[in-house]
C-alpha cells in the first residue's frame, strides 16, 4: 500500500464534516441555487441590482472570501523559484492565450452554428482566463500553490492587455476571414482591469499582508499551525456561498431551457477535458513534477467566469443568451473540475520521479480525503 493511501485514513479522520463531504456540499449548493432561482420570484433581478464590474455584489463578496484564505497560505518567499521555471511559464502562456481561445472558438462554431447568442457567450468564456476559483481546485489536487499564484497573476496581466483585442479578433475579424457571421464586443481595457483588480488584487493584497504581518508578529510556526487552520475553512464557505448565488442568478433561465443548457454544456465538457488532459500531458512531457504539472493543467482548463458573466451582462444584458452561456460555464466547470481533482490525484503514480509527489504524502492525502 502506498504512503499516500496509508496516510489518507488518519487525515480523513481529522477533517471536518464540511471538508470530508465537499463534493456533496458543492452539488447541494448548485441544487439550492437553482431551486432558489426557480422558486423565488425576482431573486435573480435582486441579486443583479447591486453590482461590482457587472457582477452581483453578494457574488463578488463570496468570491473575495473564497480566494483570501488560499492566497494567505501562499509562501511568497518562494515565488522566485516559479518565475525562473520557463518549462512552466512558457507552456502556460501558450495554452492560455493561444490554444485555449482558439479551441473554444472552434467548439462554439462546431456545436452551436445556429445559436449565435450562445456561441458568442461561449467564446467570451474562452477568452476569460482563470484568476479565481481555479486556486481552490489546484489546492485540493495538491498542486503547487506558489506556482498557481504566479500563473494567476500572469493571466491577470495578460487579461488586461489582451482580452479586448482577442474579443475583437475572435468575434469580428476571424469569422469574417472564414466567411462566418461576425459579432461585435465593446468592452474597455479599464473594465477588464477593474475586474482583475477587484477579484484578484484585493484578496492577493490581503493574503500577502496577512502572512507578512502574521509571521512578523508571531513567527512562521504560529502562522502555519494556528492562524491558517482558523481562516482556511472560509475558502470553502465562500465557495459554497458563491455557487448558491451564481446558480440562483439564472436559476429560472437554466431550468426553463434544459435543452439549451445541454447544447451549451456539450462544447464546455469537451473543452475542459481537452484542455486539462492536454495540459497535464504537456507538463509531464516537458519534465514538470506532479504539483506544477497539475497547476499547469488546472490554470489552463479553468476560466474566469465572473469576468465572462460581467462582460456578457454589460454588453448584451442580464437576460441575454450570452449571459446565460456565461452562467452555464460554472454550472459545468464546477462538477467537471471537481471530477478532475480525483483524476489528478490518481495521476500521481505517473510522476514517480517527482520529489513533491511522494515527499508530502500527508498534504496529498488531505486533498484526496477532501474530495
Amino acid at each position: 500500500m502506498s504512503r499516500e493511501a496509508t496516510a489518507a485514513g488518519p487525515v480523513a479522520a481529522r477533517l471536518s464534516f464540511l471538508d470530508r463531504f465537499l463534493a456533496v456540499w458543492i452539488l447541494l449548493a448548485m441544487g439550492v441555487g437553482l431551486g432558489l432561482g426557480r422558486l423565488v420570484p425576482g431573486l435573480g433581478d435582486a441579486l443583479a441590482k447591486v453590482t461590482v464590474t457587472g457582477v452581483s455584489l453578494p457574488i463578488a463578496l463570496g468570491l473575495l472570501v473564497m480566494m483570501y484564505p488560499v492566497l494567505a497560505k501562499v509562501r511568497y518567499d518562494r515565488l522566485d523559484t516559479v518565475t525562473r521555471d520557463r518549462r512552466l511559464l512558457v507552456p502556460s502562456l501558450v495554452l492560455n492565450w493561444i490554444l485555449g481561445p482558439a479551441i473554444m472558438f472552434a467548439l462554439a462554431w462546431v456545436f452551436l452554428p445556429d445559436l449565435p447568442e450562445y456561441r458568442t457567450g461561449l467564446i467570451i468564456v474562452g477568452l476569460a482566463r482563470c484568476i479565481a476559483m481555479v486556486i481552490i481546485w489546484n489546492d485540493l489536487a495538491c498542486g503547487d500553490r506558489e506556482a498557481a499564484a504566479v500563473l494567476v497573476a500572469l493571466n491577470s496581466v495578460f487579461q488586461v492587455l489582451a482580452f479586448s483585442a482577442l474579443g475583437w479578433f475572435y468575434l469580428s475579424v476571424l469569422p469574417g476571414w472564414l466567411g462566418l457571421q461576425s459579432t461585435g464586443l465593446n468592452v474597455s481595457v479599464w473594465e477588464i482591469a477593474r475586474s482583475v483588480l477587484i477579484f484578484l488584487g484585493i484578496p492577493l493584497a490581503a493574503g500577502f499582508l496577512t502572512r507578512r504581518l502574521g509571521e512578523k508578529a508571531k513567527g512562521r510556526a504560529w502562522y502555519e499551525s494556528k492562524l491558517i487552520p482558523r481562516i482556511g475553512p472560509f475558502a470553502l464557505y465562500g465557495l459554497l456561498f458563491t455557487i448558491v448565488l451564481l446558480f440562483a442568478l439564472q436559476g429560472d433561465a437554466i431550468t426553463s431551457k434544459p435543452l439549451d443548457v445541454v447544447r451549451i454544456a456539450l462544447p464546455l465538457l469537451v473543452y475542459f477535458a481537452v484542455m486539462w488532459a492536454g495540459s497535464m500531458a504537456l507538463g509531464k512531457a516537458v519534465g514538470l513534477d506532479y504539483p506544477r504539472a497539475t497547476t499547469l493543467a488546472f490554470t489552463a482548463a479553468g476560466n474566469n467566469f465572473e469576468l465572462a458573466i460581467a462582460v456578457a451582462i454589460a454588453t448584451f444584458g442580464a437576460s441575454s443568451g450570452q449571459a446565460l452561456a456565461g452562467v452555464v460555464g460554472p454550472l459545468i466547470e464546477v462538477p467537471v473540475l471537481i471530477g478532475l481533482v480525483y483524476v489528478a490525484l490518481a495521476a500521481r503514480r505517473f510522476f514517480p520521479n517527482s520529489p513533491e509527489s511522494v515527499g508530502d504524502s500527508a498534504a496529498c492525502a488531505e486533498g484526496a480525503a477532501r474530495v
